[in-house]
Formats: C-alpha cells, sequence, structure tokens
C-alpha cells in the first residue's frame, strides 16, 4: 500500500495505530533521515535478503506475518518503490506501507517501472466534518447528519448546533494536530498559531519543490490562492511582471505537494467528466478551509455565525469547503480531481460551482453563500444539458423542491433541487441514492 497526502495531514500516526490496533510489529524506516547503512539495505531485489539485514538492524526476528513494514518519506530514495513488487511476489504475508509527503514529484517524473497491479494507492485527505464531530465528542449530532434523508424533518436544535459546528469546523480545519488543539483547548489562537506554522513548514518545503523555480515565487502563488477562491484563476493576479508559464509551474508544484487542487472548466457533455476539458479556465482551492481561515486572517471573534462566515471573499471560503468535501468523497484510489461548468460563449457569465458524477449521472452542485441567492446560471446550465436533478448547497435549512421556470432567454426548464445545509455537503452521494 502507498499513502499519498500533503505534509501533516495524519500518515505516520495512521499507521503506527494500525500497527498497534492489529498488534503487529513494527519496523519504521525514514528514509529521510536513514543513514547509508540502512538505505542500503533496500537496494537489493531480494525481500528475504531485506528482511535478513532488518533482523540484524532492529535485533529481533522478523516474523513477516505479525509484523508491518513502514517505509516513511519514500520520494528521498524512489527506487525501493520498484522493489515493492518483490515483495508483492515472493513475500506477500509481509504488509509492507509506504509512505511520502511529495511522493507525487517522484510518480510525475520517475524514470524506473512501476509494479502496476502490485501496488494500491491511498489519497489521505484533512479530516472531515464527520470525523471533526467525533474529535468534538459531538456523536448525537453525528447521528443526524449521517441519519437524514431528503423529505424528512431536521429539528431545529439540529440544523442550530450543526451549524455552529460546522463555522467551527471551517476555521479550525481538519488537520489532526490542529483539531487536536482544539478539542484539548478550545482555543482559537493556539489554534492559528499551529495553523501559521503549518504554513510555514509548507514554505519552508519549496526548496525541496524544485531546484529550478524560486522559493518566493511559489510562495507568491501559495499566498495568492486564498484572495482567488471561487474566481477563475488568473496569472496575470498573482504578481505583477512575473511571466505566466513560471507562476504555472509554480501552480503545478503546488499542486503536487498536495497543497492546492485545480478545479477544472468542462463543458459537462457528459461522462466521464474531464472528458470536455477547457485548459485555460480554472479554479483552484487550497489544501484545508483552516489554513484558509488563518492565511486571511480569520478569528471566531469577528465572525460569529457560519452565514457570515461562508460570505467571506464573496462565498469563496464557501466554495473552498464545499470542494475540500467533494475532493475527499472521491474513491480512495483515484487522482485529486475537481471540475466545474463555465459557459464557453462570448460575453456569456454563465458557471455553475461543481459538477459531480454520481453513478452514470452528472449532478451539478451549485454552492450559494448565505440562505438565499438567484440561481440563473444552473436554471441556464439545466436547460442546455436536459438534465432533472441538481444539488445547492447553503446555510438553510434542507429541503427538496420542484423547479419549473424559464431561463432569462425564455427557454422552459423543470428539474428536481435537493438543496442542503453546509453541514451535509459530505452526504451527498448518499443522499443521491
Amino acid at each position: 500500500m502507498v499513502l499519498r497526502g500533503a505534509r501533516q495531514v495524519g500518515k505516520t500516526w495512521l499507521v503506527r495505530q494500525l500497527a498497534k490496533e492489529l498488534d503487529l510489529r513494527l519496523i519504521e524506516i525514514n528514509f529521510e533521515r536513514a543513514s547509508t547503512e540502512v538505505t542500503g539495505i533496500f537496494r537489493t531485489k531480494d525481500p528475504l535478503a531485506v528482511v535478513r539485514a532488518l533482523e540484524l538492524m532492529v535485533g529481533h526476528k522478523v516474523e513477516p506475518s505479525r509484523s508491518l513494514l513502514f517505509l516513511d518519506e519514500i520520494q528521498a530514495m524512489p527506487e525501493v518503490l520498484a522493489n515493492l513488487r518483490w515483495f508483492a511476489e515472493e513475500l506477500p504475508q509481509l504488509p509492507v506501507i509506504a509512505a511520502g509527503s511529495l511522493l507525487d514529484f517522484v510518480l510525475a517524473n520517475h524514470a524506473f517501472s512501476m509494479p502496476v497491479g502490485r501496488i494500491a494507492y491511498f489519497h489521505l485527505e484533512p479530516m472531515s466534518f464527520e470525523e471533526f464531530l467525533q474529535a468534538v465528542g459531538e456523536e448525537e449530532l453525528l447521528k443526524e447528519i449521517v441519519q437524514w434523508t431528503p423529505g424528512t424533518p431536521l429539528p431545529d436544535v439540529a440544523h442550530a448546533r450543526l451549524s455552529e459546528c460546522y463555522r467551527d469546523f471551517m476555521i479550525v480545519g481538519g488537520m489532526p494536530k490542529v483539531v487536536q488543539c482544539w478539542v484539548a483547548r478550545r482555543s482559537l489562537l493556539e489554534c492559528a498559531e499551529l495553523q501559521q506554522s503549518l504554513l510555514g513548514t509548507y514554505r519552508d518545503d519549496f526548496s525541496k519543490y524544485s531546484r529550478r523555480l524560486p522559493v518566493e515565487r511559489i510562495g507568491r502563488v501559495m499566498e495568492s490562492i486564498p484572495r482567488m477562491l471561487g474566481q477563475t484563476f488568473k496569472y496575470s493576479r498573482v504578481a505583477a511582471g512575473e511571466r505566466s508559464t513560471a507562476i504555472r509551474e509554480s501552480l503545478e508544484l503546488l499542486c503536487r505537494a498536495r497543497l492546492a487542487t485545480r478545479v477544472q472548466a468542462i463543458t459537462g457533455m457528459g461522462i466521464p467528466l474531464g472528458g470536455d476539458i477547457r485548459e485555460r479556465v480554472f479554479k483552484v482551492i487550497f489544501l484545508d478551509s483552516g489554513l484558509v481561515c488563518a492565511a486571511l486572517g480569520l478569528t471566531l471573534q469577528r465572525v460569529s455565525d457560519l452565514a457570515g462566515l461562508v460570505l467571506v471573499n464573496e462565498g469563496g471560503l464557501a466554495e473552498q469547503s464545499v470542494g475540500q468535501v467533494l475532493r475527499a468523497s472521491l474513491p480512495h484510489f483515484a487522482e485529486r480531481s475537481l471540475h466545474f461548468w463555465s459557459s464557453d460563449q462570448k460575453g456569456a457569465a454563465s458557471e455553475v460551482d461543481y459538477l459531480v458524477q454520481h453513478g452514470t449521472r452528472v449532478i451539478p452542485v451549485e454552492v450559494k453563500a448565505g440562505t438565499t441567492g438567484t440561481l440563473k446560471s444552473l436554471h441556464h446550465f439545466m436547460a442546455i444539458r436536459r438534465l432533472d436533478l441538481a444539488v445547492r448547497v447553503n446555510a438553510d435549512r434542507p429541503s427538496v423542491a420542484s423547479i419549473n421556470v424559464k431561463t432569462t432567454e425564455g427557454v422552459p426548464v423543470q428539474y428536481r433541487l435537493i438543496s442542503i445545509p453546509f453541514y451535509l455537503a459530505s452526504q451527498l452521494h448518499r443522499l443521491l441514492d
């Protein structure tokens, strides 16, 4: 198994916890810190020879079926990835997990043969809202959202409490250390200090991303993402006088580091999504809403309710939050890709915030800051694509409605609209079922 994800999302902790829960003896190798003697153990293609060398290193017998070999920061020695096939074929009783925060740089440019069919990839995201509720001890609220179905009432007190918790979640975010701090101290100041520390760690990593690109430029691109949330990403708005190709390269590095995700414009003609990309038109969301809030300088004292919070950056923070949820809802093995619809007609400004694939259907998802907002673009999209089901995410109570209107061009359109509050966005596919 290969765990992929940004730095500090909890990859190492999860592997250690897995070994503890399954009562497996953990053999952990960190290739960024290991000596040449240790890394030299893995240059052979013989798994049995590796195990014998590990026994000498750890000073005890390695029993494959009762052990777990964990290869951390494997991007520092990428050729070991190719050797994993021999473990799968010749020593399958020994579970092996590899992880690396900058692993995608290696996978994008590797010059060795990957063991196709012998490696399972798992993408790890920051904690979800459901996991956040578990962490803060709100088990009853968690039951409400995992059991709610369209058309059934949701108690007023549950809606109010869930909205409060989601406001906290958007500002605290899903980075495990920050959530742990919030659970223990309930201090937004201490959480903000941790978030700024994480952002600093990512900046310190920039020199590892590429020897060719200036660290300052990558930093400027990262800082521009919170400012442009919900808007088409324009290279010219990052830094005056910088070449667009240079900005594009820096953004690509941030995407490979899992700090940023492109939301690509498509025509939405059908599935699979992404088959009709408009390459030059895209938005960008960040790794975590809490880190975005830290970058924007938001605090619970300044923003007292969810409705006010999602209006930040003209609703850009709301799009960040929903995009983060949709990204996490993708299958664990799938690449992290998101899409939206934008009219390709000159002079037209219509767009739908996200398009998702549910089975064989394309489902448009419109994000509205607050509890109200017009749906002109959604009506237009539903009319030209002749779809019959759409989703709206906002701060209001959940509802299901039959829409029967005319577009601004006078075209009649009919469809069902499922409106869900932000705290139910992660339940989207279950609700569509």
